[in-house]
């Protein structure tokens, strides 16, 4: 199976946060931007598996601003590592103000999916070859988080998470 590279999974999506997205505080609803991403992460997944994919878990999400009615958002997925036959993928969230056309961070987050046939089972995914400083950070990372993730779920010893022992030696 051909290697890919991140940039081979890019997605990016933008659209405006409208009344019925938002909270009564005028803000963006946190479950329609986890949906949103949901949704542009699950085109990478594909995009670089080349299948269908299902969301198996949401790693991490960090909101650091509330984003308010009439913004413009922009996010952009990428697979950031590729195991057997599950796919990290890290998600950016830019606001953009719709006046000074500047663009925020306002969220980052990190889904995994896995690639499954016709019947849903489980089938390989391609390697991927990291190429930005950035990309080889969050492959590095990935590792780390998925191991962690394994620990916490007890299908794995912590004598046998060799990426996490390394950060404590």
């Amino acid at each position: 199976m051909k290697a890919r590279t991140p940039s081979e999974s890019k997605t990016i999506t933008t659209d405006l946060v409208l009344p019925s997205d938002t909270n009564p505080l005028n803000n963006l609803f946190g479950g329609e931007l986890l949906a949103r991403m949901d949704r542009v992460a699950c085109i990478a997944a594909e995009r670089h598996s080349n299948n269908i994919v299902v969301t198996a878990s949401i790693n991490h999400v960090h909101f650091s601003k509330s984003v308010p009615l009439g913004s413009v958002l922009t996010l952009e997925a990428k697979v950031s590592r590729a195991f057997t036959t599950s796919m990290e993928v890290f998600i950016d969230v830019w606001m953009e103000d719709p006046l000074s056309k500047t663009l925020e961070k306002v969220n980052e987050a990190i889904y995994t999916f896995v690639a499954v046939d016709s019947n849903g089972k489980p089938i390989a995914v391609p390697p991927l070859v990291p190429e930005s400083d950035l990309e080889k950070e969050r492959y590095d990372a990935a590792l780390r988080r998925k191991q962690l993730s394994l620990v916490l779920a007890k299908k794995l010893s912590p004598q046998n998470a060799t990426e996490l022992k390394a950060l404590f030696n």
